[in-house]
């Protein structure tokens, strides 16, 4: 009887330590970044859950682990590896994808859907367009010209919109609020 007790003991501890184990290594969080640094002055924080490598070769690239390659404009200065502060402050990719509601400048609520392959649909106008990580926002560029940035604003997300002509570095041309409907748990 003591030898089946023992190996039960043995099991339950064994099993306990698989559990305590697997949740030590579970998915990585926003907080676990790295930052592309350009020449001209901005960064682009991205999940070093999501990148496979970085591709130097002309034209350089991010190469994500579901093999998606996207292109890094600009001349990079250096790569910095982000402390937990940074993190904090600049959520990850992660943070991003989903559906987000949002408004128009006039008052009319509409969807914009972050995929985790760089999709960007919306649910008014021109429907489809791309976006990245860039500072630790979510940057959109529709096909029909306008842009939009979705960011942690303190505890809250703004989407601001820039009408074509516009650069990220200019005015937005309105400001509105944006609540992801899909939040994930921390």
């Amino acid at each position: 009887m003591r030898g089946v007790i023992r190996i039960v003991a043995v099991f339950w501890i064994l099993l306990f330590g698989v559990v305590i184990a697997v949740a030590r290594t579970g998915p990585a969080d926003d907080h676990e970044a790295f930052v592309i640094v350009f020449k001209d002055g901005h960064r682009q924080s991205l999940a070093t859950a999501e990148v496979d490598h970085i591709d130097i070769k002309a034209p350089a690239a991010v190469v994500y682990k579901n093999g998606r390659r996207e292109k890094i404009a600009g001349q990079i200065d250096r790569i910095e590896f982000a402390d937990a502060a940074h993190a904090l402050i600049a959520p990850g990719r992660p943070h991003y994808i989903g559906k987000w509601e949002v408004e128009d400048g006039a008052g009319n609520r509409f969807f914009i859907t972050l995929e985790s392959d760089g999709d960007a649909r919306k649910s008014t106008g021109s429907p489809h367009g791309t976006w990245s990580l860039v500072d630790g926002e979510a940057r959109i560029h529709w096909e029909d010209g306008w842009s939009d940035v979705i960011a942690k604003v303190g505890t809250r997300h703004e989407k601001r919109a820039y009408e074509p002509g516009r650069s990220f570095d200019d005015s937005p041309s309105n400001v509105t609020y944006a609540r992801n409907t899909e939040p994930k748990p921390i």
